[in-house]
């Protein structure tokens, strides 16, 4: 399976996911690939968000050498699962598919958690450190759901 996670700039939840999921990935020995992007192109070849880092850290996980890239059309072509991290994110990965785009593989994130839920990751990019720690709680207990899922 590949996966791709999605959020605006790619340097703070969708980094997250990316590496949460490939440790998970690691753990449970599967054959999986992950990757992120963002929707928007103000952070292209940033690392993530030093407090991103930070709690992924602190959780065994190092995301330190990924770097933002932009979400492009030709993704829909590349990645089995498209998880867009908030329903802004999911609208502009919409708009971006125009009439090409495979939206039957794109879903909001936390609707694998909480099935119809439609609720989106908060974006901790403005907020203070608790925030990137409960993006961090909700996208480790969504992976877990994602893996029973699919493993």
């Amino acid at each position: 399976m590949r996966i791709l996670m999605v959020c605006l700039g790619n340097i703070c939840r969708s980094p997250i996911a990316e590496g949460v999921m490939r440790h998970k990935i690691m753990e449970h020995g599967l054959q999986w690939t992950v990757e992120s992007a963002g929707t928007e192109s103000y952070h292209v070849g940033e690392h993530p968000h030093a407090l991103s880092q930070k709690v992924c850290r602190e959780h065994g996980i190092d995301i330190s050498q990924l770097r933002a890239i932009q979400f492009t059309k030709k993704d829909f072509a590349n990645y089995d699962k498209i998880y867009a991290m908030a329903t802004d994110v999911l609208r502009e990965i919409k708009q971006i598919s125009g009439h090409g785009g495979n939206m039957a593989a794109v879903s909001l994130f936390l609707n694998e958690l909480e099935p119809g839920s439609n609720k989106s990751v908060p974006d901790p990019y403005y907020g203070a450190e608790p925030g990137y720690h409960e993006v961090y709680k909700m996208v480790d207990e969504t992976c877990d759901a994602i893996i029973k899922k699919y493993k």
